[in-house]
């Protein structure tokens, strides 16, 4: 359940299901800074031509068709039909010749090698003589080398890099991997209906206090031999992240966490000893997040002089500079402000150009610079905009900027850094076409709610219904995701057309985010700890309150709409937040964390041993008996991440208190799906609404 499965999360539930035409759009895309003079965008240049890619000019002000690319010399291999392909000069050469699927091959920075998985083991094949060499050859259930357990892929690595465990080292002299052992690890099986028998799929999951897969890292080199280990008990209680290598002398550095993920120790190892040297330490009385793939927590200095850390130990994430033996040096940036990214370090000018939000705005990002020694702070964007996007020129004189707010459509510029961020000339593009006319829509604000404990100013995002009767009430209906430092909640502009359907119809549209959303940093998220429900429903009601008594909202029909952890919130609104909610569309939910994965769920709560309360006062089965009004109930059948169990579990606790909801399977459908069942899902949402929120018939769309 990571953040960065959020965006198709928010797709699935969000508000605005009628489907609506979209408003045409000239927003260019950038591709990529020539040198500093000179960029690539996509882009359409007449209203019936198709987007193509355009050399700008910074100094010309002008256009011209990008440069066509030489034709590539550079390896690359791919998989087709099972098996490896090298394609190089526009030849395509096959490389394996099995039955077994070659998975996720990766070419060797020399370009000699290419490392990849099959059956569970690592492989290398030599791209000069094109050799095979296995560099392990295990064949017992359970054992994974280079591919990873479901639990790292899902909650450490990351579902991006499908599952793999392998790195090259910059030399190309090493292959790493971590080897898996997983035999431990509880089966949860998935049933699947296909077929005259239907089957059983089986994944190794570890739930809250189960045994976690052990792990082991390893190198060696690419044409095989002995393996080299880590100094590391593969039987302790520890995760590993994802390693980073240090350019300037072909080091690893490897991320160690103890289970209870509130003390992080990054380690130094050694490639042929397997020793390691501790270089970073953290420990936080909740807990630490363990980063996926490169999230900037280490960015190295030149020739060993130190490196730049992201940290929110102070309770906001911040810079700060170290020394190679991972000595503090110094801060860099203080406040309550929370650093988003690194876009550069110029190591001549000690200045780091970086992205944060919170300074100007918590619902806003913008660009500064700063130097190392954490004076001389420069806001380097400008106005009362949400820059989505920064895009900084290699000299660091230029950037290009996507930005955007509430009320103005999004936009794409090149702004100056010398002469005080002014921009550079006309907008590249925007978001729409000069036909737009903002006024003929409803209309759509950010604005603030005060929590009941008087600490926070929590962010809603609001569109009105179209021609809004002041002596009216109107249904309203919110959709949320409610995570730890999982906020939807921005000052960006959205395309009106979206929401325009069910404005007209009178509904109010909103969005909500409560204090631990990301808003008021690790300062904020820190309520969650051992307490995961409590805080976000609490600022729920209280926002969901304000807009009954101050914003027109009829209090017999507040719906609220989320899937995964949004579903969770969602059937927890109508059972421990029944008071204020009346109407729930809940999708792939949660309803009692027990149910779901050790790393995730004990990140916040710990073990139901260590935490008995907090489990029972978080579960949505511990309020089915004070369930009151409509609950839509949706999951897929072969879901591997929120398992179609939490809401089996949901229904058979309701029928056991004499309590009525609707419930619709997708069969064959993960954690979302699409296609025929996305449109039905669609059409579902759009009929309860129409029959519990608005109260009148729903044509069905064509």
């Amino acid at each position: 359940m990571k953040k960065g499965f959020l965006g198709m999360l928010v797709m699935i539930m969000g508000a605005s299901f009628v489907q609506a035409q979209m408003l045409p759009t000239n927003l260019p895309r950038f591709v990529r800074w020539v040198d500093n003079d000179q960029l690539v965008v996509s882009k359409k240049l007449a209203a019936d031509a198709s987007a193509k890619e355009y050399l700008y000019n910074l100094n010309t002000k002008q256009y011209s068709p990008a440069p066509t690319l030489a034709a590539s010399t550079d390896k690359v291999v791919i998989v087709k039909n099972a098996n490896l392909f090298l394609k190089q000069n526009g030849t395509e050469t096959q490389l394996t010749f099995d039955a077994a699927e070659e998975k996720n091959p990766i070419l060797s920075p020399d370009g000699n090698y290419v490392g990849y998985t099959k059956n569970n083991n690592l492989y290398t094949i030599n791209l000069i003589d094109k050799k095979e060499i296995a560099i392990t050859n295990e064949n017992t259930k359970g054992i994974l080398n280079g591919y990873a357990s479901w639990v790292y892929f899902e909650e450490i690595f990351g579902r991006p890099t499908q599952y793999r465990a392998f790195w090259w080292s910059p030399d190309s002299k090493y292959i790493s991997f971590m080897r898996f052992d997983e035999r431990n690890v509880p089966i949860f099986p998935i049933y699947n209906s296909d077929g005259q028998h239907g089957f059983i799929e089986e994944t190794r999951y570890p739930k809250v206090g189960d045994p976690n897969p052990t792990v082991k890292i390893g190198w060696v080199a690419p044409t095989g031999g002995a393996i080299t280990w880590a100094d590391f008990n593969d039987q302790d209680d520890q995760y590993f992240g994802w390693p980073i290598w240090n350019p300037n002398n072909n080091t690893m550095w490897l991320s160690w966490m103890d289970r209870g993920q509130n003390n992080l120790k990054i380690y130094e190892l050694d490639m042929t000893s397997g020793t390691k040297k501790e270089v970073y330490k953290e420990y936080q009385k909740t807990w630490i997040d363990l980063e996926d793939r490169v999230s900037g927590r280490i960015n190295f200095l030149a020739n060993n002089q130190g490196y730049i850390a992201q940290s929110d130990a102070s309770g906001w994430n911040q810079l700060y500079l170290y020394a190679m033996n991972g000595q503090l040096m110094n801060p860099i940036t203080n406040g309550k402000y929370t650093v988003t990214g690194i876009k550069l370090i110029d190591e001549k000018a000690k200045t780091i150009y970086f992205t944060a939000r919170g300074i100007e705005n918590t619902a806003r990002a913008d660009f500064y610079s700063i130097g190392f020694d954490g004076k001389n702070l420069k806001r380097l964007s400008r106005g009362d905009f949400n820059f989505s996007q920064v895009y900084l020129a290699p000299n660091a004189k230029h950037f290009v900027g996507v930005y955007s707010n509430v009320q103005t459509p999004t936009t794409m510029a090149i702004f100056d850094i010398p002469k005080k961020g002014e921009p550079l000339a006309e907008a590249l593009g925007t978001a729409v076409d000069s036909n737009f006319k903002a006024e003929t829509f409803a209309k759509t604000e950010l604005i603030r709610i005060k929590s009941a404990d008087g600490l926070y100013e929590l962010p809603a995002l609001v569109t009105w219904p179209k021609n809004m009767d002041p002596t009216k009430k109107y249904p309203m209906l919110v959709s949320i995701y409610g995570g730890p430092n999982a906020g939807t909640v921005m000052d960006n502009w959205s395309a009106p057309a979206a929401k325009e359907n069910l404005a007209k119809e009178g509904l109010i549209q909103v969005a909500f985010d409560h204090r631990a959303s990301g808003h008021f940093g690790k300062e904020g998220v820190n309520y969650m700890y051992r307490n995961l429900g409590y805080w976000e429903m609490q600022d729920y009601m209280t926002m969901a309150k304000w807009f009954i008594e101050n914003g027109h909202a009829d209090a017999k029909r507040i719906g609220i709409t989320g899937f995964s952890y949004g579903g969770y919130m969602s059937c927890y609104a109508l059972t421990y937040g029944a008071s204020v909610f009346t109407h729930a569309m809940a999708g792939g939910s949660v309803v009692d964390w027990s149910l779901y994965d050790s790393h995730y769920t004990e990140r916040y709560m710990d073990t139901p041993k260590e935490n008995p309360e907090g489990y029972k006062s978080s579960s949505v089965l511990s309020y089915v008996k004070d369930f009151k009004g409509k609950l839509q109930l949706v999951h897929g059948t072969s879901d591997d991440n929120v398992h179609m169990q939490n809401s089996i579990q949901l229904l058979s606790a309701m029928q056991d208190n004499g309590k009525d909801l609707e419930f619709m399977l997708y069969p064959g459908g993960r954690h979302g799906w699409g296609a025929a069942k996305g449109k039905h899902f669609t059409e579902l949402k759009n009929k309860f609404i129409y029959q519990y929120l608005l109260e009148k018939p729903y044509v069905a769309s064509k």
